[in-house]
C-alpha cells in the first residue's frame, strides 16, 4: 500500500481484497465491541463519567498555558527536565542530542503514536542508534517493517501465522530456530528475546497517555510490564508527549482512567497503570538517573485556536475505528497515515494540510458509530463534515465531484422540478429492476455496485409520503 493519505482510495481497493487482513479485522471487530458493551453495561456512571472527562479536557484546553507551565515547574521540582519542541525535527534532534549525552547506542521504546508522528525510529537508526520496540504489537510490525494499523493494538492487521513466519525468518539468528505457531509460545519466544534488550539499553522512551500538572507527574498504560521496564532500567528516560496531554490533577486523571479502558480494550483498567515523577531518589531501589520531558506542538497550537480544537479532547482509546464500518473493511494502513480511523481523518489533515490528506475526511459513511461510541463526546461526524466542506471550497475534490454536487444543488433550489425528476427516476428504476428489488450494475455507481447491490427504489419518496399524510390528516 502507498504510505500517503491522498491514496486513501486504491489502498481500500486492496485492502478490500486480502484474505488475511479481512479475517484478522473480522476478528478485531467481535472482540472490541463485545468487550467494550460488557464493560460499560458493569458501570451504571459511565456516561456521567464521559461528560465529566470531556469537560476537564475542554476545561484544560481553555488554560492549556498555565497547566503546561505548572507541569514544567513541578517537574523541575521532582529533578526532571522539560523541552520544548515547536515541531517534529526539532523533537528528533532534541532527542538525539539527550541519547548521544550518554553514549546511546541502544534505546528501547515503549507503544507511542507520538514517536510514530515524529518518524523517530528511522531517524535514530540513521544516527546509528539502536530503537528496540518492546510492545509486542510493535515489536512485531519493527520486524515487518511496517507502521502500526491501529492505535491500541498496532499489529491487529496480523494473523496468528503470519507473526509465525515472522518470528521464524528472524529469530533463528537469536537463538530460536523452532517455527512455533501456538500463541502462548510466540509470546514467550519474544518475552525472552527482549529480556536482553532492558538490561542492555541505555536510554528508554516512552509515550505518555497523561501528564499531570499538580505533580509533574507521567503517565502510560499496558497490558505488558514493558513500559515500566523500558523507563527503570536504563540510566536515561525519556517522555515524549504532545501539548494536549495535560490534565490538572491527580483526580482528572483518575476520571480518564476509568474511561480510557473501558472504551480501548473492554478492561476495567489496564494491567498496568504506571505514573513516572522525577529520577530515581537517594534511596531507591531502581529507577533512571535522568528524567525528561520533551514537549510536543507540531501543529496543535493551531488546531486550539480554529474551528476542529474539539480532537484535542481525544484520549487515544480507539473506539472509534473499532466501531468505524470503514475502518473494519480498509483497515488501518489504508489511511497512509499515522493515525487512523474517523479520528485520523480529523486529526491527520490538521497535522499536515487538507490539501496532502483531503481523501481522509469522506472515509466515512457518516452513520454516526464514532461520535456515539466516544468517551470524550468528540463530534467527529461533524468535524469530517466541516473538512469536506473546506475541501470543496478550496477546490481539492475532483472536478466531476465538484460538478455533480453543483447540479445536485441547482436542483434543489428549485423544488418543484426536484420532487418530479426524483420521481420520475424512482419509478424508472423500479421498472427496470423488473421485480428483482435490487441492481448488480447501474451506470454512474460502479463504485457502489463493485461490491454490494444497489438497492431499487419501492413505492413512493419520503416526501410524496409525508405530503399525502399531510393533506390526509387534520
Amino acid at each position: 500500500m502507498q504510505r500517503r493519505p491522498s491514496a486513501f482510495n486504491a489502498n481500500a481497493a486492496e485492502a478490500l481484497l486480502d484474505a488475511n487482513l479481512q479475517a484478522a479485522l473480522g476478528a478485531a471487530e467481535a472482540g472490541f465491541g463485545v468487550k467494550r458493551r460488557k464493560a460499560i453495561m458493569g458501570l451504571p456512571e459511565f456516561d456521567a463519567l464521559c461528560d465529566r472527562a470531556a469537560a476537564i479536557k475542554d476545561h484544560v484546553l481553555d488554560h492549556l498555558d498555565t497547566y503546561l507551565e505548572r507541569f514544567e515547574a513541578q517537574v523541575f521540582a521532582s529533578g526532571g527536565m522539560v523541552h520544548w519542541c515547536e515541531d517534529a525535527e526539532e523533537a528528533r534532534q532534541t532527542i538525539l542530542a539527550l541519547c548521544r549525552s550518554v553514549n546511546a547506542r541502544m534505546v528501547t521504546k515503549g507503544k507511542s503514536m507520538v514517536t510514530e508522528e515524529i518518524g523517530l525510529n528511522p531517524f535514530l537508526e540513521a544516527n546509528n542508534i539502536r530503537p528496540v520496540e518492546t510492545d509486542l504489537g510493535e515489536y512485531i510490525i519493527q520486524l515487518a517493517d511496517e507502521p502500526p494499523s491501529h492505535i491500541i493494538g498496532p499489529a491487529l492487521h496480523k494473523t496468528k501465522d503470519q507473526v509465525s513466519d515472522l518470528f521464524h525468518t528472524h529469530h533463528p539468528a537469536l537463538g530460536f530456530p523452532d517455527r512455533l505457531t501456538e500463541g502462548e509460545a510466540l509470546v514467550g519466544e519474544a518475552r525472552s528475546i527482549l529480556r536482553q534488550q532492558y538490561l542492555q539499553a541505555d536510554v528508554g522512551v516512552t509515550g505518555a497517555n497523561f501528564l499531570i500538572a499538580e505533580t509533574g507527574s507521567t503517565v502510560i498504560v499496558t497490558n505488558e510490564g514493558n513500559g515500566d521496564m523500558t523507563q527503570i532500567f536504563p540510566r536515561m528516560h525519556i517522555v515524549l508527549a504532545s501539548i494536549e496531554k495535560i490534565v490538572p490533577t491527580l483526580e482528572d486523571a483518575a476520571t480518564l482512567l476509568r474511561v480510557l479502558a473501558r472504551s480501548a480494550t473492554g478492561q476495567e483498567m489496564s494491567v498496568y497503570t504506571t505514573f513516572s515523577t522525577g529520577p530515581k531518589r537517594r534511596g531507591d531501589a531502581d529507577g533512571p538517573e535522568q528524567f525528561h520531558v520533551v514537549l510536543l506542538d507540531n501543529g496543535r497550537s493551531e488546531i486550539l485556536g480554529g474551528k476542529q480544537r474539539d480532537i484535542l479532547r481525544c484520549i487515544r482509546c480507539g473506539a472509534c475505528m473499532n466501531n468505524c464500518p470503514v475502518y473494519l473493511s480498509a483497515g488501518g494502513h489504508a489511511y497512509g497515515a499515522t493515525y487512523m480511523g474517523p479520528m485520523g481523518s480529523v486529526l491527520t489533515p490538521n497535522l499536515t494540510s487538507l490539501k496532502k490528506s483531503q481523501a481522509l475526511p469522506f472515509a466515512s459513511s457518516f452513520c454516526g458509530r464514532c461520535e456515539a461510541v466516544c468517551p470524550m463526546r468528540i463530534p467527529l461526524p461533524g468535524l469530517m463534515r466541516e473538512l469536506r466542506s473546506d475541501a470543496h471550497e478550496q477546490r481539492l475534490t475532483p472536478p466531476r465531484e465538484r460538478l455533480w454536487l453543483a447540479a445536485w444543488a441547482w436542483l434543489a433550489r428549485r423544488p418543484a422540478l426536484y420532487h418530479a425528476l426524483s420521481g420520475f427516476g424512482m419509478r424508472a428504476l423500479h421498472l427496470l429492476a423488473r421485480g428483482a428489488g435490487r441492481f448488480a450494475w447501474l451506470p454512474l455507481a460502479g463504485g457502489w455496485t463493485r461490491t454490494r447491490d444497489f438497492p431499487a427504489p419501492q413505492g413512493e419518496s419520503f416526501m410524496a409520503q409525508w405530503a399525502r399524510r399531510a393533506k390526509t390528516e387534520p
